[in-house]
């Protein structure tokens, strides 16, 4: 494979500072509706403007300096607001400013707080409906010292200036000139309404805790996720740095946006990969291209069919499975195809890992733990959404399929991916585990990362292992569990201080060493279901203190990178995703199926109440857990039932319409 495909041209030492996305202690607060995508951004050691607008079309990936406020030779600079009072000039103190999410505000509101002498300045970010690309920014002025001054505000786009009293509200708005989007500001009335965005935001999932970081966290990436998603479902894999499209990434989005309240955007995604990222083989786009067989991401395959059923199951919406099924029969049959089959244990074969290094990294042909597990639990839902449409040869087709694929996984005597007692990354075509890798001698990868260093370059341990556990293909309480997590310990502060766990062993990183939000909830996720909250707190703590945290819009890793011929590091949507798989899926522990409802509700260190209003199909699930205190019974309440509690959790009847469930419960 070419591995130029990982190279690209944008430097970040050319031109201003504003163009470099890792300015020291920067956060990023993503706001949009799908029409308009914007990112305000706070610097706050001075090297980039202090507080800045970034304005995107989300149909148009781009790197940082490809927005439309940004100027080649300025940045963001005329984005800033200042105030003048009698010819002085008053502009943000780097140090001084303050921002963050407007909790209870309704719909998803970032306040910036900043002082220049005896002015405190208040400027607030939000997008007033869900159908326009419109953003709005209202100023107001405070005066610490006594006496009044008639206070302006200036700020600008581009060459063009706008200059008003204080307190202002400044639109910006996209618009088609020319054959391409600009963005203009002007001048609004000051008191807007905005009904209808509020009325969205209404609708969507509530969650509320006794922990303030986890509850940032939730309403941050919920609003975030819908911000990264264009009205036509387009989506870039890590905002502004790949400007390229994954089916992985976006049907794991989907999954996150239905269990977030948001089931309209799901399904655009939804619809749009299976029409337009799915071949006519049943092949799935990576990095929005076709691969050649051996190169074919085919857990891609797997993850869009898992979050298929997931969208159905938490909406009944059965019609985007019978509307779309020859692409979901097409995608289902496609890792069953011949040349991915290994013939001896039945596993997909094929010379691409999960993380997307290849041959030159030194990735033999063999057999890739997260490719059976992801086909595996694809197969499974197809098998389910063909019965549930009627299909009943498929079904059983696809059914006993995974099921043997998920037998050569766990349990084939020469060919499993279990080595020593716990999940391993990869084995060759000879049974032998893959344990390590050499690249090409002359590849023209970056011969400064670890991958080209002394010594032996390992595969595992390798965060994906645990994936089998977090989405409970596995026991959770059992050894192979327990001894994968075990494994994954090296890979926390590997290289590196203050926490965070790399995505795999550092050894043979192609890239900088450094810790992955993802990657680390990945871990997370899977000590949560294995009885271990204590790992789910370090994490979510660790993604509180690293920069993004403030905003919660998290970077792919935290390090330094070989920038060019590396990309730099974006924003990663996914992250957001599995943010609210963990609140969801494992700590509120929602899980629909076709005609049940179950529920395992699980509380972690520093969490002892939850309280969640979630959409579900027709309805809504109102759903209260908190810890038991000294001497009370745990146990479920719905409606006048009272049930004793257990650590499977409840399971209830869900009717095909219903208007709401409330249940009430008390956990250990």
């Amino acid at each position: 494979m070419e591995v130029q495909e990982h190279f690209y041209s944008d430097d970040p030492s050319r031109g201003p500072a504003d163009a470099k996305t890792t300015l020291r202690g920067a956060e990023y607060f993503f706001l949009g509706n799908g029409f308009i995508q914007a990112a305000v951004q706070i610097a706050p050691a001075g090297d980039g403007t202090p507080v800045g607008l970034l304005i995107m079309d989300p149909e148009r990936l781009g790197p940082k300096r490809a927005a439309l406020s940004f100027d080649k030779d300025t940045g963001i600079a005329a984005t800033g607001v200042s105030v003048e009072v009698r010819g002085d000039r008053h502009a943000p103190r780097p140090a001084s400013v303050r921002a963050g999410w407007v909790p209870g505000a309704g719909l998803p509101r970032v306040e910036v707080v900043w002082r220049s002498g005896p002015y405190r300045v208040t400027e607030l970010f939000f997008c007033p409906d869900m159908r326009s690309a419109r953003l709005v920014r209202q100023v107001s002025v405070s005066r610490s010292a006594p006496g009044a001054s008639r206070v302006r505000v200036k700020t600008g786009l581009g060459a063009r200036t706008v200059e008003t009293e204080a307190p202002a509200v400044f639109e910006y708005r996209l618009a088609k000139r020319g054959g391409r989007t600009v963005a203009d500001l002007r001048l609004t009335p000051s008191r807007l309404s905005e009904p209808a965005a509020a009325a969205y935001w209404r609708d969507t999932a509530a969650f509320r805790s006794s922990d303030p970081l986890l509850d940032r966290f939730f309403s941050a990436s919920r609003s975030q996720l819908r911000a990264a998603v264009s009205s036509t479902g387009r989506m870039d894999g890590s905002i502004w740095q790949y400007n390229l499209e994954w089916v992985r990434d976006q049907a794991l989005v989907a999954m996150a946006l239905v269990m977030s309240g948001q089931p309209g955007t799901a399904r655009t995604i939804l619809a749009r990969l299976l029409s337009d990222f799915v071949s006519d083989e049943g092949a799935t786009k990576d990095s929005s291209r076709l691969r050649p067989l051996e190169e074919s991401e085919v857990d891609q395959n797997g993850v869009l069919l898992f979050a298929l059923e997931s969208y159905v199951r938490w909406t009944d919406d059965q019609d985007l499975v019978r509307s779309n099924w020859d692409r979901i029969e097409k995608a289902a049959a496609f890792p069953l195809r011949p040349e991915f089959r290994h013939e001896p244990s039945g596993l997909i074969v094929n010379r691409r890992e999960f993380w997307e290094r290849h041959g030159a990294h030194g990735i033999g042909t063999g057999m890739e733990l997260a490719h059976q597990l992801f086909v595996a639990m694809g197969l499974r839902s197809a098998g389910q959404l063909a019965a549930l449409t009627g299909r009943t040869d498929r079904a059983h087709a696809w059914t006993e399929a995974a099921m043997r694929l998920r037998q050569a996984m766990l349990k084939d005597p020469r060919f499993s991916l279990v080595e020593a007692g716990a999940f391993i990354k990869r084995r060759g075509l000879d049974g032998r585990v893959q344990a390590a890798v050499r690249p090409e001698p002359d590849s023209s990868l970056p011969k400064s990362t670890p991958l080209f260093g002394p010594g032996r370059h390992l595969l595992n341990p390798d965060t994906s292992a645990v994936l089998p556990v977090a989405w409970d293909f596995v026991d959770p309480a059992g050894q192979l569990a327990r001894r994968t997590l075990a494994s994954m310990e090296t890979l926390w502060n590997q290289g590196w201080k203050g926490g965070g766990y790399g995505r795999y062993h550092v050894t043979s990183e192609p890239d900088s060493p450094g810790p992955w939000p993802f990657a680390s909830l990945f871990v997370a996720r899977a000590a949560l279901e294995a009885g271990d909250p204590a790992t789910t707190r370090r994490v979510l703590d660790w993604l509180g203190r690293v920069p993004g945290g403030r905003a919660g819009s998290w970077f792919e890793f935290y390090g330094p990178r070989p920038v060019p011929p590396y990309p730099q590091v974006g924003i990663i949507p996914w992250t957001w995703a599995e943010i609210v798989f963990l609140v969801v899926h494992h700590m509120l522990g929602v899980r629909p199926g076709q005609d049940f409802l179950s529920l395992q509700p699980r509380l972690i260190p520093g969490v002892d109440r939850m309280d969640a209003d979630l959409p579900l199909r027709d309805g809504r699930l109102e759903l209260s857990v908190r810890r038991a205190r000294r001497g009370e019974e745990p146990g479920f309440r719905c409606g006048d039932r009272k049930m004793p509690y257990h650590r499977y959790g409840l399971g209830l009847t869900l009717p095909r319409s219903f208007g709401r469930i409330a249940v009430r419960a008390v956990i250990p």
